[in-house]
């Protein structure tokens, strides 16, 4: 049984459909805060759909979704720059802003949940964050003159600019070399230690069991299982599904 704590996001029977294809169908599932969760399941079957909508970067067909009892597509616009500074995402494609350089990319949070921030003191922070994942390029050069990995560690730095107590990850890992792949991990493992509420999506079992309290499987649109902590460890069923190459 999965343990109970207090409730951080929950989604009460969340549909999707894009294009006229229903891709999450009728999902309820309450996010404890405090608690690390993998989403898991076949390409294709809704896991980044599923992140995104918890996240609240998609607004649901059917369904709501609550953030701390309040209905994120509801929300003034005060409440959304309250929800917006406490979470962050990192996406699969780093999703950085090709017109912009990797300063301006990294400042922009700060501007919209620190305006009292100096310049100098946004550049420092800035830097700060770099150093913390291991970026060592200049931040005036625009995305394209950087590898897919670097873009993942501006993604994270992105990330991490506003301190963040919930992280939505998708694939985070994917692109990076092992040494940084590895600082990434430590980077959430500490974020995990402190009690930060973590919701991401991997295919790799070393980080699911490494990091995961517990595992939503999703498949063709639907909350297919629910693992615990021990099971992720110990059973069988998670690795399973990943050897038949149920998640990509």
């Amino acid at each position: 049984m999965i343990e109970q704590m207090e409730a951080l996001l929950e989604l009460v029977h969340v549909s999707f459909s894009a294009q006229n294809q229903e891709i999450v169908r009728n999902i309820s599932w309450t996010y404890a805060e405090g608690k690390t969760t993998a989403i898991v399941g076949p390409s294709g079957g809704g896991k980044s759909t599923m992140l995104k909508l918890s996240a609240g970067l998609l607004v649901p067909s059917q369904g709501e979704v609550n953030f701390r009892g309040k209905n994120i597509s509801q929300m003034n616009r005060r409440e959304n720059l309250e929800f917006r500074k406490e979470g962050a995402v990192v996406f699969q494609d780093s999703a950085l802003w090709a017109n912009q350089t990797i300063r301006q990319i990294l400042e922009l949070p700060l501007q919209v949940h620190a305006p009292e921030m100096s310049p100098d003191e946004r550049l420092g922070r800035v830097w700060e964050v770099l150093r913390t994942v291991g970026y060592r390029k200049e931040i005036g050069i625009r995305p394209a003159m950087l590898s897919m990995g670097e873009q993942k560690l501006v993604a994270f730095a992105r990330a991490l600019m506003c301190q963040p107590r919930l992280l939505f990850l998708d694939e985070w890992t994917e692109s990076l070399d092992d040494r940084s792949a590895q600082r990434l991990l430590g980077l959430v493992r500490e974020r995990k230690a402190w009690g930060h509420t973590i919701i991401f999506v991997s295919h790799d079992l070393h980080i699911i069991r490494d990091l995961a309290d517990q595992a939503l499987v999703i498949s063709g649109g639907e909350l297919y299982m629910v693992l615990t902590e021990s099971q992720i460890k110990y059973d069988d069923n998670l690795s399973c599904f990943l050897e038949k190459e149920i998640a990509p």
